[in-house]
This record gives structure tokens, sequence and C-alpha cells, in this order.
């Protein structure tokens, strides 16, 4: 696996959960989804986000 693919990997999941526990625990939930959204977008400007630090940190290699 990739860090790349790890990272959307993470970020499905993430979405999915929030989504989730948004629906049954409480509405605030959905910021978690915002902030994902967020990163999401800033990453495919810089190239960067801190989850693609620690995947290659933890020896995913590079695409």
């Amino acid at each position: 696996m990739t860090v790349e693919r790890a990272v959307r990997l993470l970020a499905g999941v993430i979405v999915l959960a929030s989504l989730a526990l948004a629906h049954w625990v409480s509405g605030y939930w959905i910021w978690l989804t915002v902030f994902v959204g967020l990163n999401l977008l800033q990453s495919a400007f810089t190239n960067w986000c801190p989850a693609m630090a620690i995947f290659r940190w933890m020896g995913l290699r590079t695409a």
C-alpha cells in the first residue's frame, strides 16, 4: 500500500465513522467530517497533510 492510498483510506473511514456518530450520538461529530474535508482540500494544493508524514514514518512507500 502506498502513502496516497492509505491517506484516502483513512479519510474515507473517518468520514463514514463521523457521519455515523453524528447520526446516532451527537450532531457535533459532523465537525470531524468538515475537518477531514478541509484537510483534503488543502492537501490537494500543497501535496502535504499530517497523515502523509505519519504513514511515511511507518514505512509506507510513495507512489
